[in-house]
């Protein structure tokens, strides 16, 4: 059945091909002729469109062309013959093919009449364009012709033109080709010796040459890219623009370690050259950025290696270290490479900070000059505007991360090591270092580098605890060892003398007090913390001016050590005994050149110098008096007031600390020398002296363990911070007489604690402003050291009071006859005792004034007391007398008149003291008997047993005056004990 189909297939193919080959082909030459000229005319036209519509229904003819099947419509390659056979069933029926047939026909017909319908339509519009067609048709004709006509001018001309002309066009032109062709050459030459000028240029140093060349080279083979050997060099020129570029590179990592001016002008218009401003500044601080890290790691390695001696030992110890992380190469520094290490690490990275702050500085100044030289009238570069906008905030924000970056090489080494065995000033000088950074640090970019103090806080609270014990136990040792012998300094020390204050010198000379009390201010501009740092070196502008052409902070006031010019010239010990301040009150015999006890006349040595020896007890006299521990203490508070200095997070620990010292030593002083005190210490201590010592004993002190009880064993656990009790050195002797129970120690000791104070008095200013007003150190001042010259009364008061044996004055004066009916014109024999005993007081003050200066202060205190208890003694004396007549009255009064007298010669003290006390006393004698009731209920500085007794005398006739004032008294006494 296939076989059928296919060759009926054939056969109607054959049929169609033979019907659509027409046996003639019209001549190209025959004209397009019009529907008329091919004899259908509009009446046929219309005779066959009448006969179709008569013979067909329009609406049967719409049914039969909707039901055309839409493949027949396709104006691709479709075959209806191919179409229809598929279309054949399998069993050939002959009525269902003629059905098929007559349905095509039909179909066929229809389609043929619409077309016919549409030709019909179209054809007054077809006629139209067909006759501009022939018009087209007439006009190509006579173009036709007249190409021809120039064709035969062409011949004509070619005729008439000779080969020689043509000739010589061709030869000119050929001329310009050749000489465009050897221009060409030319420039290729130039190309390819291009790279030995480029090398020579980056070898001068001349980038913005190289690059503006290299820029020139690559715009010059585009240009000349059509030749095969210039397509070939514009890839030799990409890779020698890119070496450039590597080379650029590197000089611009160069910048980072030595900033050069035009070096870097050079790289940053070679930047600019190639439009990548920038990618310029994000490579340099990548550049910033890695040699921190190379440098901080080549700095420790280079330490360890040294003091491992792997140099040594060859290759491999070094590649050992250089395989370890900074962190862990941090650890392998030794104890006495850490501070060098430390300080080259500085320098090193204070390199790279300068080289970016000079970074900084060279675009501001280079943006200033181009603002001033271009003017305001210059068109606006927005590129270049973005670009330096951009460039300056990239600037800005790398401050703190190139700091950050330091503080963190810094803080890594700075952990890396223990430093709790590092002696003092080692340690002092690692926190100096450390904190001439963080100065730095803070003018680089504001910064108060936490991370960096945070990290040395670590290093120093645990160093510090364990240096303030042993300090105070170095202090206890020095105190019961001390032999309290004066310390001969010069006239005019201070502790900015003391090399342990050279690096405060300056600041503490620009602190002063305010007259109210209040914060501290700078006394002069010049002193100010803009000017000075805080070492005492002074600094004009900061540490990045200071430095601008060479060195840096960390070369100098680290290391370097001054010897010390404090010790006076000992020769000839003068005499330091003094009145009082002004040559006026000085003794005429002590302004002599020396004394003949014997004679008491002045001898003169012609061949001494009397001006000389003046001279020398002058400054003898203005020189203060110490000790060796007085030193040690003051240099002690140097080295906790720099530690304060430089590390401010522990400053008020530090500063609390050094205060113990200051306890600790008032404390000895009073413990050494109060102990033999013979009298009542009631009245001798004021409030604010009470309360410190109370404070010392209970803060600092070490209580005795046999006074404490089973359940203090907790107190006991928390004495680690305490000190124990002192004991004065077993060579200081306290009780010989003749050295007046060794007048010359207490003075030393006293005197040097008044100095030691008044010099805490010059700081106090300056700790204040460390602490940041510590209402600490507000108590300490007012409580503590305000009293400390209170301390004289009870100190001095043991040697007045032994200087005198006044129970020997009061056994004398109750034998003498206070009952005498007469007034005696003779004193009693016990007042030329007494003055005989002061007398001897007096002889023995000037011996020890020959070994040491006494002060105006203390000569007032030794007298003040020493009178206080002559009065309380003459008081006390007369008390004691059971019976007094008027006559007894009048003696009392002579002996206390006569011993006034002479007095007045052996002391200059102004008024005496005392003289009211007794005066009063004896006076009350001659009270009436109301007004004596008035006088006793005022006077109660008197003690009960002195009020009967001057009541029973006064009252001796009256027993009911006496009964009543009696019971006054006793009445005022249970007050009183209450």
């Amino acid at each position: 059945m296939d076989d059928l189909k296919h060759k009926f297939l054939i056969f109607i193919n054959k049929q169609g091909l033979h019907s659509r080959t027409s046996p003639t082909s019209p001549s190209n030459e025959e004209p397009v002729r019009s529907p008329s000229e091919e004899g259908i005319g509009p009446s046929r036209t219309s005779q066959l469109e009448s006969r179709h519509t008569i013979e067909r229904d329009p609406l049967a003819d719409q049914d039969i062309l909707e039901s055309i099947e839409l493949e027949y419509f396709n104006n691709g390659d479709f075959d209806p013959c191919n179409h229809t056979i598929k279309k054949l069933p399998e069993s050939l029926e002959c009525e269902a093919i003629q059905r098929d047939l007559h349905k095509l026909r039909q179909q066929q017909l229809v389609v043929s009449k619409k077309v016919l319908q549409l030709i019909l339509q179209k054809q007054s519009t077809f006629n139209e364009e067909f006759s501009r067609i022939l018009e087209v048709q007439h006009e190509l004709q006579i173009t036709l012709g007249v190409c021809r006509e120039g064709r035969r001018d062409l011949n004509m001309a070619k005729r008439q033109f000779t080969t020689a002309s043509l000739g010589i066009l061709a030869n000119y032109r050929k001329r310009q080709l050749v000489q465009g062709l050897l221009d060409s050459l030319n420039t290729i030459k130039t190309l390819q010796r291009t790279e030995e000028r480029l090398q020579e240029l980056l070898n001068e140093g001349n980038y913005p040459g190289a690059i503006a060349l290299l820029l020139e080279c690559q715009s010059a083979a585009s240009t000349y890219r059509h030749f095969t050997c210039v397509a070939a060099l514009s890839g030799k020129l990409q890779d020698t623009l890119e070496m450039t570029e590597e080379q650029l590179d590197q000089a611009l990592a160069k910048v980072c370690s030595h900033f050069d001016a035009d070096h870097y002008s050079k790289v940053q218009a070679a930047y600019r050259l190639l439009g990548k401003t920038q990618m310029a500044m994000d490579q340099l601080h990548m550049h910033f950025s890695s040699a921190i890290h190379n440098t901080a790691f080549n700095v420790v390695h280079g330490y360890v290696e040294l003091c491992s001696g792997a140099a040594q030992d060859g290759q491999a110890g070094g590649n050992t270290f250089h395989k370890k992380q900074y962190k862990h190469l941090c650890t392998c520094v030794t104890a006495e490479s850490f501070i060098p290490c430390l300080i080259d690490l500085c320098k090193a990275l204070w390199g790279i900070m300068h080289s970016y702050h000079q970074v900084i500085s060279w675009h501001q100044r280079n943006d200033s000059e181009k603002l001033s030289t271009d003017g305001v009238s210059e068109p606006v570069d927005f590129e270049a505007s973005f670009n330096k906008q951009y460039v300056r905030q990239k600037l800005g924000n790398g401050l703190s991360r190139i700091w950050h970056d330091v503080q963190a090489r810094i803080s890594t080494f700075l952990l890396g090591s223990d430093l709790a065995w590092y002696k003092f000033d080692e340690f002092l000088q690692v926190l100096s270092v450390v904190h001439r950074l963080i100065e730095v640090g803070e003018e680089f970019c504001g910064s108060k580098s936490e991370d960096l103090q945070n990290s040395i806080k670590k290093q120093s609270s645990n160093y510090f605890r364990n240096y303030h014990r042993d300090s105070l136990e170095e202090l206890r040792i020095f105190l019961e060892n001390e032999s309290w012998e004066l310390c001969p300094v010069k006239p005019d020390f201070s502790i900015l003398q003391l090399q342990e204050f050279r690096s405060l010198r300056h600041v503490l000379k620009s602190w002063k007090p305010r007259s109210d009390g209040g914060q501290t201010t700078v006394s002069s501009p010049d002193c100010s913390s803009s000017n000075h740092s805080q070492d005492g070196s002074s600094i004009t502008g900061g540490y990045f001016a200071r430095y601008s052409e060479s060195g840096s902070p960390f070369d100098i006031g680290l290391d370097d050590v001054h010897e010390e010019d404090i010790l006076a010239n000992i020769g000839d010990e003068p005499s330091g005994y003094f009145s009082d301040e002004s040559d006026e009150d000085i003794p005429e015999e002590l302004k002599k050149d020396f004394v003949d006890e014997n004679a008491g006349d002045t001898v003169t040595n012609k061949h001494s110098k009397p001006s000389s020896k003046r001279t020398s007890r002058r400054e003898f006299m203005k020189a203060p008096i110490l000790t060796n521990t007085t030193l040690t203490v003051l240099r002690q508070c140097g080295k906790y007031l720099q530690m304060s200095r430089l590390l401010r997070p522990i400053a008020c620990e530090v500063i609390i600390c050094m205060t113990q010292l200051f306890d600790y030593y008032l404390y000895a002083v009073h413990t050494f020398f109060t102990a033999d005190l013979p009298v009542s210490s009631h009245s001798l201590y004021n409030l604010k002296l009470e309360a410190s010592l109370k404070r010392i004993q209970d803060n600092l002190i070490v209580p005795d363990p046999s006074q404490l009880a089973e359940s203090d064993s907790d107190h006991i656990e928390n004495t680690r911070d305490k000190v124990p009790q002192p004991h004065i050195s077993s060579v200081v002797d306290l009780g010989q007489q003749e050295s007046l129970h060794g007048l010359a120690e207490r003075v030393v000791a006293v005197e040097s604690l008044v100095f030691l104070a008044k010099q805490l008095e010059f700081l106090q200013s300056y700790l204040e402003h460390l602490q940041g007003g510590s209402s600490y150190l507000q108590q300490f001042f007012s409580q503590t050291v305000a009293a400390t010259s209170e301390l004289r009364r009870p100190v001095y008061m043991c040697v007045s009071a032994c200087a005198v044996d006044f129970r020997v004055t009061l056994v004398l004066m109750s034998k003498v006859n206070w009952e005498v009916k007469e007034v005696m014109s003779q004193h009693s024999q016990y007042v030329d005792i007494l003055l005989r005993e002061l007398q001897v007081f007096s002889m023995r003050l000037e011996e020890v004034a020959m070994r040491i200066p006494i002060p105006r202060e203390v000569y007032i205190t030794l007298w003040e007391n020493i009178v206080h208890l002559t009065s309380n003694t003459f008081v006390e004396g007369f008390s004691n007398a059971k019976k007094c007549s008027n006559g007894g009255r009048g003696l009392m009064q002579l002996d206390f008149t006569q011993f006034l007298s002479k007095l007045e010669k052996l002391t200059s003290i102004r008024p005496i003291p005392g003289k009211d006390y007794v005066e009063q006393y004896v006076k009350a004698y001659y009270l009436p008997e109301a007004a004596l009731e008035a006088w006793v209920k005022e006077h109660n500085e008197y003690s009960c047993k002195q009020l009967l007794a001057l009541v029973s005398c006064a009252c001796q006739n009256n027993k009911k005056t006496r009964q009543r004032l009696t019971a006054i008294i006793e009445d005022m006494e249970k007050i009183v004990s209450r």
